[in-house]
């Protein structure tokens, strides 16, 4: 088998854990498999070099940033290759640009346009480790780029694409995807599989596990993808296609995002065209709309309700500020959450927007918006009521079993 690992910044944080680390790749190559290695930044070393860079600039040059944060994910690349060799395992450390990673050229949030196999696939057949420093490619103009947040994911998901790999396992600091938060439900259960869309919905309503860039690549090449602990043996979480998995269970997760605030528009001009102009006006301040609910409108007036992510709504409120004139009212909330229930089963059954509610209602919570997808029911709630609405729905859809 060819496995590709990517190793984060905890799993590699110094050098008794990259020697860690080495241990674990040796036992890889010990068990057959050729293996490529991705890693990232020490923990702290990317922070260290954004500091460097505003001592003397508070906006320094997005190039000269990429020729800089880059450096931390080489060092540790070299590093591990180094120990490799030392432990009689021939390894070879690649920058992005060695291991033939083209991007656009979009400094500091770059995307990988292609990846030529040949240079890692001939040090493979030469019986080599391959280190890559993740976070990294190539522009078209030869410049260094980096990949923007969870960069090193993307880059281990996209070589295990490129080079046709069997698994690509990601190494971070917990042992797999649980139904929520073990720190909000102890109950919390680690999934042995789940798909990528459920993945995905699990991601962008407050998991941390793993980021969206990267589930949507592994999804886009048909990577299997597993995340698991690089500090204990424990099997990780399969994520995979959706005809990968036997059972498909009704909820597979529940999460919770309290980075939310409520927007509402009250006594909006009801005519058309107003949506869209203060959509397009949060859109030029790049405020992140998510769920959206617009009454039936009465003697002209309409209201719109929204939420926006709590770290957005300054730049909300400077959006709205124009519009003062054909809004009655503009009303703020911070002190709110987002809990979510995921499954691929809600496809098929009936029931489970109903048990939701019902739930709520038993726990005396008001629910102040819905919204809803084909494998996603997403509820406002006061925000001092989320770890308890995360803990109900969990024991209601039994998640514990």
């Amino acid at each position: 088998m060819l496995i590709v690992q990517k190793y984060g910044g905890t799993s590699v944080g110094d050098l008794d854990r990259i020697a860690n680390v080495a241990k674990r790749v040796a036992r890889t190559r010990d068990e057959g498999h050729d293996v490529i290695v991705v890693v990232s930044a020490m923990s702290g070393e990317t922070n260290k070099l954004i500091e460097y860079a505003h001592f003397f600039s508070k906006n320094p040059d997005r190039e000269a940033m990429d020729l800089l944060l880059s450096s931390g994910e080489r060092v540790t690349s070299a590093l591990l290759s180094i120990a490799l060799n030392e432990m009689g395992y021939p390894a070879v450390a690649m920058t992005g640009r060695q291991a033939g990673i083209v991007t656009d050229r979009t400094h500091t949030a770059a995307r990988i346009e292609k990846i030529d196999p040949e240079p890692m696939g001939s040090a493979v057949r030469e019986g080599k480790v391959v280190v890559v420093a993740g976070f990294q490619g190539i522009g078209p103009d030869g410049r260094v780029t980096t990949l923007g947040r969870g960069g090193s994911d993307l880059t281990a998901v996209a070589i295990a694409g490129a080079m046709k790999a069997d698994l690509c396992e990601i190494y971070t600091d917990v042992d797999g995807v649980y139904t929520t938060d073990p720190r909000i439900e102890p109950k919390a259960k680690k999934m042995e599989r789940i798909s990528y869309d459920e993945m995905l919905e699990l991601a962008s309503l407050g998991a941390k596990v793993l980021q969206n860039r990267s589930v949507e690549m592994a999804k886009k090449m048909g990577v299997n993808l597993v995340t698991r602990s690089s500090f204990n043996d424990n099997p990780g979480t399969l994520i995979t296609k959706e005809e990968n998995i036997m059972e498909q269970p009704l909820v597979s997760g529940i999460a919770l995002d309290k980075n939310q605030a409520r927007v509402s528009l009250k006594g909006v001009e009801d005519r058309p065209g107003i949506a869209s102009e203060i959509f397009n006006a949060l859109a030029d301040e790049n405020v992140n709309v998510d769920m959206i609910v617009q009454t039936i409108g009465a003697d002209g007036k309409t209201e719109i309700d929204f939420t926006v992510p709590q770290t957005e709504i300054e730049r909300a409120r400077a959006a709205l500020e124009r519009f003062r004139d054909s809004i009655g009212e503009i009303d703020y909330k911070e002190n709110i959450a987002k809990v979510s229930i995921v499954g691929v089963g809600m496809k098929s059954h009936s029931g489970v927007a109903a048990k939701a509610f019902t739930t709520m209602a038993e726990e005396n919570i008001n629910i102040e918006m819905i919204s809803t997808s084909e494998i996603k029911i997403s509820m406002i709630i006061d925000e001092k009521y989320a770890e308890l609405a995360v803990r109900a729905l969990h024991e209601a859809y039994e998640l514990d079993k």
